[in-house]
């Protein structure tokens, strides 16, 4: 099995989805262009039949982008694959994902139908929409929650009708992260085909646990992770991109790799975030505001002894410039010494232990510590002590 993870990206169309979130063609094509400076093999560019903006927005990423793999979402509908064709036309790389819900919930409730129904649906859906483009991608939507033998038939069976990817969603983050793997495994272990096929995880993050789920799907024989920048997606979102890459990056053992230019995952991060205007949660895992932001002072003291006591990825490898100190009431004497001597102040253990007090006393007041608070604490320290010199001498 190869060890390369394939990364495909889904910010444009299942990211999104988030209300009031919506992007325009100009935007999407910033994004798409950041997408393929990032290194994602695969950008899934909208859902082309719902509305006219996405139809467009994928016409001009197909242009606009010429790396990545550029896929268009559709229902096993032939007007939502005759337009997804039409919307692909410009790309040099194309796919159609396509796919009908696999759990009797979706059967029942959503489809009103049966099992047989739905199975019959989807191959027809994945040999209509492979008499025109080579990569097809069939998404078992609900699949966390689907019976797995039924889930092996239908794999199989899109599998044999010219999927090249069987996408296997966790669609309402239910599962657990071994019950998730699990699934993987039975599938690799159970449809007599799958060897033709990539296995795709598509986790959302009801529950929190999305990247766990991925990575669980991963470790068991999936090959492609689908997620978006900065975890974003409908309700409480999807897979985020930056965790999975950087969990791959950090634990070797895994021995799963992918193409992902980690430098340019923050300023990509950045640039969502603006774009969307959607503020990345402070302490949001690698991109956010606090992910390198150190304020306890046992930490701080550790962390300016030795990066790796406190850091298990190096800020640069994400594209953040520095670590910080955060100076709180919570700091200790070793980070306002370092924050003293970054401002140019040549300090002695006994300055620390005269201005501490004073510190603190303002440190309760203020929450936050700023430079300039540190100059004027220290400036009254001076003037202190040139005040007294001044009286010893008189």
């Amino acid at each position: 099995m190869s060890d390369k993870v394939h990364i495909f990206d889904t910010t444009l169309r299942d990211g999104e989805q988030v209300p009031g979130c919506q992007l325009n063609t100009k935007e999407k094509i910033e994004v798409a262009k950041a997408l393929e400076e990032l290194g994602v093999d695969i950008i899934e560019a909208g859902f082309p039949i719902s509305s006219p903006g996405d139809f467009t927005s994928i016409i001009e990423i197909s242009k606009a982008v010429s790396e990545p793999v550029i896929c268009a979402l559709t229902r096993a509908k032939k007007e939502d694959i005759d337009c997804a064709v039409e919307s692909l036309k410009y790309a040099k790389r194309k796919r159609i994902h396509t796919g009908i819900g696999a759990s009797d919930m979706h059967i029942q409730y959503k489809f009103n139908t049966s099992r047989q129904d739905v199975l019959e649906r989807g191959v027809w859906a994945v040999k209509y929409a492979k008499q025109f483009v080579e990569e097809i991608e069939f998404y078992a939507e609900d699949a966390g929650r689907a019976d797995l033998p039924f889930l092996a038939q239908m794999v199989e069976a899109v599998i044999a009708a010219g999927a090249t990817v069987v996408n296997i969603p966790d669609t309402t983050g239910y599962c657990l992260p071994w019950d998730y793997g699990a699934k993987i495994k039975y599938l690799k272990e159970n449809v007599k085909n799958i060897d033709q096929a990539i296995i795709s995880v598509h986790c959302h993050n009801d529950l929190g646990l999305a990247t766990a789920n991925s990575i669980a799907g991963v470790i068991n024989g999936a090959r492609q992770i689908e997620c978006t920048v900065n975890g974003i997606g409908e309700r409480a979102g999807n897979t985020s991109l930056e965790e999975v890459v950087m969990i791959m990056k950090s634990h070797k053992e895994l021995e799963l790799l992918n193409r992902i230019n980690t430098p340019r995952i923050y300023p990509t991060s950045r640039l969502v975030s603006r774009l969307m205007r959607m503020r990345v949660q402070p302490n949001k895992a690698i991109v956010g505001d606090n992910a390198f932001a150190h304020s306890s002072g046992i930490h701080q003291d550790g962390f300016l002894k030795h990066r790796e006591t406190y850091e298990v990825i190096d800020p640069h490898d994400v594209g953040v410039a520095d670590s910080s100190i955060v100076l709180t009431a919570r700091s200790g004497r070793a980070a306002l010494k370092h924050r003293l001597e970054n401002l140019g102040y040549f300090v002695t253990k006994e300055d620390i232990d005269e201005v501490y007090p004073d510190y603190l006393v303002m440190a309760d007041e203020l929450k936050v510590i700023q430079d300039e608070h540190l100059t004027e604490l220290f400036g009254k320290l001076e003037t202190k002590r040139e005040q007294a010199a001044v009286k010893t001498n008189s």
